[in-house]
């Protein structure tokens, strides 16, 4: 028998996509409120820039499970708000590597201040046990997956 304690239509997917979206408006809205005015897709493409500063552009795909034209586009958007520049390679032109700019290395304190708050705010009133079951199974249904 499956595993599956859900009732129909009751998808693991729409529970976690559900959870997602309403974390990424409330962290929208904290930006905004904050002054921050960036989207919460450029800065996830900024959260792995400051883990790893002058990734590929093919690197940011992978690591933001993100396609090559969304990644080219946010990587646009971001150059025009002078965070990000990108650098041709020096072992192969083709590919540009992209590195942050001054202001955006300043806007990581405070934005993770923010991604903590807001990450508080979601999680009030749920037991640290439970977040840690939840991380386990959802770490291995992707596991599972990959």
């Amino acid at each position: 028998m499956p595993n599956n304690q859900f009732k129909r239509g009751e998808l693991y997917s729409f529970i976690t996509g559900k959870a997602s979206t309403a974390l990424a408006r409330r962290l929208q809205k904290n930006f905004k409120q904050n002054g921050v005015d960036i989207t919460i897709e450029q800065w996830s493409v900024l959260y792995h820039l400051w883990k790893q500063d002058g990734l590929s552009q093919q690197e940011l795909c992978n690591a933001t499970f993100r396609d090559k034209p969304s990644i080219t586009r946010l990587v646009d958007n971001l150059e025009k708000l002078k965070l990000v520049k990108r650098v041709s390679s020096k072992e192969d032109r083709r590919m540009n590597l992209i590195f942050l700019t001054e202001t955006a290395k300043r806007m990581q304190d405070p934005t993770m201040d923010l991604a903590n708050q807001t990450l508080n705010e979601a999680l009030v009133n749920v037991p640290q046990a439970d977040i840690e079951l939840c991380k386990a199974v959802l770490q291995q249904v992707y596991d599972n997956l990959k």
